[in-house]
């Protein structure tokens, strides 16, 4: 007897559950904001209550509210203009510590990935009275700068090991023919590694979407992004949930639709050099 298929079986009915699992919590958040705010209160939740878009309307501010797009035009400024900025500096970095090995390249990439085990809020006070004496408080391109710092070491030690997959054959016969480091890195090193160069892009990206803190600090109406926008339906007066599930949908949809757009990419680049 073949015990390989059952137990295939059993993997795939495991992996419907996950997904299933992961998918209820937004299933549940686009239901509740096509409800009004009596009905999404209800404990237990009503089912079959009536749909409505008193929610979008809130937070679209056509019911009098604060509008929401300087702010999700703030998060989309900051998340791409330091997703840019970041593989930009990445691929050169990459570059040297993968197809042109640096001395002791494995403590770099160490270093670079020792920043990240900084807490955020301990740079939070320092940042801010950097920002506050340089006058860039409620700037949009300090957070550009942040995100791109914040990012770029994660970028760096991602597209190291996908660079190291760019056949050396490719990159020494580009030097025979007189291609040099600027032509190299953009004609032959990022076509063949655009799927985890696109990988990469992705996640900072929705890094950079999705920070809260340095732009709730930093940042106040003419910088605010938004997360923080989302932040403020949370009230003295109470939790709107249908205003805030149909705010939280919205300011999600960028994100899925960025990763929806990019799955192929994001499934070769994340698995580029599993396999040899």
């Amino acid at each position: 007897m073949n015990l390989r298929v059952p137990r295939q079986k059993g993997l795939g009915l495991v992996a419907w559950l996950a997904g299933i699992l992961f998918f209820l919590p937004i299933a549940w958040m686009v239901l509740t904001s096509f409800h009004s705010e009596e009905n999404a209160a209800t404990n237990p939740p009503s089912f079959a209550a009536s749909l409505t878009l008193d929610g979008y309307r809130d937070f679209f501010g056509t019911a009098g509210g604060a509008s929401p797009w300087p702010a999700l035009i703030n998060s989309t400024v900051a998340s791409l203009a330091s997703t840019l900025f970041v593989l930009v500096l990445a691929l050169p970095a990459a570059y040297a510590l993968s197809i042109r090995p640096v001395k002791k390249w494995t403590d770099v990439l160490f270093f670079f990935l020792s920043t990240k085990m900084l807490p955020v809020v301990a740079g939070l006070l320092p940042i801010y009275l950097f920002a506050k004496n340089a006058g860039m408080l409620d700037n949009i391109w300090l957070l550009v700068i942040l995100y791109t710092s914040m990012n770029l070491p994660i970028a760096v030690w991602m597209m190291q090991s996908f660079l190291a997959e760019v056949p050396i054959a490719v990159i020494e016969a580009a030097r025979i023919d007189g291609a040099r480091l600027p032509t190299l890195l953009a004609r032959v090193v990022a076509p063949i590694a655009m799927p985890g160069i696109a990988a990469t892009a992705l996640i900072c990206f929705i890094f950079s979407w999705n920070e809260l803190l340095f732009a709730r600090v930093l940042s106040g109406v003419v910088a605010q992004t938004a997360p923080v926008f989302l932040t403020g339906f949370i009230t003295s007066q109470g939790l709107f949930l249908a205003k805030v599930c149909a705010a939280s949908l919205v300011v999600s949809l960028p994100v899925l639709a960025a990763g929806f757009a990019a799955q192929d990419k994001l499934v070769q680049g994340l698995s580029l050099g599993a396999v040899k």
